[in-house]
């Protein structure tokens, strides 16, 4: 897989029926340690961060890399959907090359059951999916977390293989932006 760089970025700020993905900027910055300091959100994630470590340790412009989106609802940041590469030495590789990316996103609470997750998530693929053509992106979550693997579901992705990790069940994902030929 190419790098994600290789695609122009940033990318202009995509734009869905009520949301704007688009770069990070330093305005941000409050949202980024609430989402990492929130225990609601960090339920499946293995726990939330100390608030006052993240306050010393995010960074003035936090998120700033290629694939990573600010999802923004009427100017305010509620969350962040990043689609990255995978690297080969991570486990649970759909390919052994580790030629593929994965989908990550974290929501505030509050913006939780409006289907700002689902709408932000299939922009940000279909970006990917036009930028890196045939190249498969990966979703893991644990089994328990319900919503999580509903919008899973909803977004295309199907089973590659559950597995046992955090002592916990994890469950692993693929979506593909083109149907192989039969």
């Amino acid at each position: 897989m190419t790098e994600l760089a290789v695609a122009a970025w940033p990318v202009a700020p995509i734009r869905t029926e009520r949301l704007v993905l688009r770069e990070s900027e330093a305005r941000d910055r409050a949202a980024f340690i609430e989402l990492f300091a929130s225990s609601d959100v960090h339920t499946y994630l293995g726990g939330p961060q100390p608030r006052d470590e993240l306050e010393h340790s995010v960074p003035e412009t936090p998120g700033r890399r290629p694939g990573l989106f600010v999802i923004e609802l009427d100017g305010a940041m509620i969350g962040i959907v990043e689609v990255s590469r995978r690297e080969a030495e991570r486990r649970g590789n759909v390919r052994p090359d580790a030629g593929e990316a994965e989908l990550s996103y974290l929501f505030l609470p509050e913006a939780w059951g409006r289907g700002y997750a689902a709408e932000a998530c299939a922009a940000a693929l279909d970006w990917f999916g036009d930028a890196h053509p045939r190249v498969p992106v990966v979703v893991y979550t644990q089994t328990a977390n319900a919503r999580s693997m509903r919008l899973a579901a909803k977004l295309g992705f199907t089973e590659v293989q559950r597995f046992e990790k955090w002592d916990a069940e994890q469950w692993m994902g693929e979506w593909s932006p083109v149907t192989p030929p039969a």
